[in-house]
């Protein structure tokens, strides 16, 4: 959203009033060309109000809350509810934080690490939209917004009134490219193909996100501030200077991914299925390479937040580490088990009781180095002399000596066991008889609370 720009005048139409008996409007957060956001209080929670003009006909922010309920979920704002008073549609959802375009025209430029950071969560987002069938079709730095208190590390997506749907929900078939269409969206973050005319799909939002990632990392891109007599002019300029502004002038003196994302979406055919992972990992990689970690730790961050995200970012960090070394010993420990248990099942016993101790150390001595090869190959180095005594899995640490001293009694009391077979055999035919004696176990009215339905 735009700086306020407003009159008194105007601010006063709606702070300091009630809608819905409900929202008091106590701030102004902005204002764009379908309408101004407030924030609201009621009962000690804070709520966005965002406000569309009857007059203009258009209904978007009708379209636009129906669309936002219909895809709740991780990083959209939630819809409290949608109607209309005196002259305006009213739209009430979720507080957000600063937008990334207020961020940027702070900082006027951002680190490689807070882009990629962004980029990750920009390339989620529209993977989960996408995945509800939806384009939102004017991805900009204004529709990013940041979350509130706990949630200030979250990247969210919201206005929604431009944006449609793809193909049906049902066959999952993509709807007919159309050319020849009037633009929808911001002419400088839109694709090469939606300046052309042509239908909008997913390739045009991630299109869009590349641009908008590089004006984060430039501070500027190569096609604002052309001069035109009209739109249409401007947008034929635009359109030919992106055609003419390569991959590689466009992200020179960045790293290569980005180079490659521009490329990549560029390239991509109409119903094209976006390969999302690659996209974030390679944000991932970069990140790895300027060694840096993935802490969500932004440019603007507080020295507080940084302290919170650092230790948050250290705890995931460990519980990661031990999730991973527990796996891999527990696989180690099962893999060697069963060989354990073969090996002494097939050595015959000696009659002397020292040498058949001596061979059971060797096959012990001869496992313990097959496991610490087999943690090494692993990529665990150092971390386990002895993967089965030293790792986090108790329970398996003391199944493995529990095992071997089994063996080591077992060898000792061989020459017994002949004798003890036949007293044995009677204890378990009295056990038989007492088996069967032992029990088995056996708002106003024209606000629409949170079902709206798309």
């Amino acid at each position: 959203m735009d700086n306020d720009s407003s009159s008194n005048s105007e601010r006063d139409d709606i702070i300091g009033k009630v809608f819905f008996k409900k929202y008091q409007c106590i701030k102004k957060l902005g204002e764009g060309s379908f309408g101004r956001i407030y924030e609201a209080i009621y009962k000690d929670d804070h709520y966005a109000l965002k406000f569309e003009n009857l007059n203009r006909n258009s209904n978007l922010l009708e379209s636009e809350a129906s669309i936002m309920n219909y895809l709740k979920g991780p990083n959209i704002p939630f819809v409290k509810s949608f109607g209309t008073s005196g002259n305006y549609n009213i739209l009430i959802m979720q507080l957000m934080g600063k937008s990334l375009e207020d961020l940027i025209n702070q900082k006027k430029t951002f680190s490689i690490k807070t882009v990629c950071l962004l980029g990750y969560q920009m390339i989620t987002i529209l993977e989960y939209i996408h995945n509800k069938h939806i384009v939102h079709r004017d991805i900009k730095p204004d529709n990013f917004v940041m979350g509130l208190d706990s949630l200030a590390k979250k990247v969210y997506l919201l206005d929604f009134g431009l944006a449609k749907k793809y193909r049906s929900s049902v066959t999952l078939v993509q709807y007919p490219l159309i050319n020849k269409k009037k633009l929808t969206g911001t002419a400088r973050y839109a694709s090469i193909n939606a300046l052309r005319g042509y239908e909008q799909s997913r390739r045009d939002d991630l299109e869009a996100v590349g641009y908008v990632l590089m004006y984060f990392l430039r501070g500027n891109l190569p096609w604002q501030g052309l001069p035109g007599k009209n739109k249409e002019e401007r947008y034929k300029k635009i359109l030919q200077k992106k055609i003419d502004t390569s991959s590689y002038d466009l992200c020179v003196g960045f790293p290569e991914e980005f180079e490659k994302y521009i490329e990549y979406t560029r390239k991509m055919e109409y119903c094209e299925q976006p390969l999302y992972d690659k996209l974030r990992e390679n944000f991932v990689k970069v990140i790895e390479n300027i060694n840096e970690d993935f802490d969500y730790i932004y440019d603007w961050s507080t020295d507080e937040e940084k302290e919170i995200r650092r230790k948050e970012y250290l705890e995931e960090l460990n519980a990661k580490k031990t999730k991973k070394n527990s796996s891999i010993a527990e696989e180690v420990y099962l893999s060697t088990k069963n060989g354990i248990e073969t090996k002494i099942q097939n050595s015959q016993p000696n009659e002397e009781e020292g040498k058949d101790i001596n061979k059971i150390d060797k096959i012990d001595k001869y496992l313990e180095e097959e496991i610490i090869h087999k943690t090494k190959t692993k990529d665990l180095k150092n971390n386990y002399k002895f993967a089965t005594k030293e790792s986090s899995l108790e329970g398996n640490n003391n199944n493995y000596k529990r095992l071997n001293n089994n063996i080591i009694n077992g060898r000792k009391n061989s020459r017994h066991r002949s004798s003890n077979h036949n007293h044995n055999n009677n204890r378990r035919n009295d056990s038989k008889e007492n088996e069967n004696k032992i029990p088995k176990d056996n708002e106003e009215v024209c606000c629409t609370e949170a079902c709206i339905i798309f």
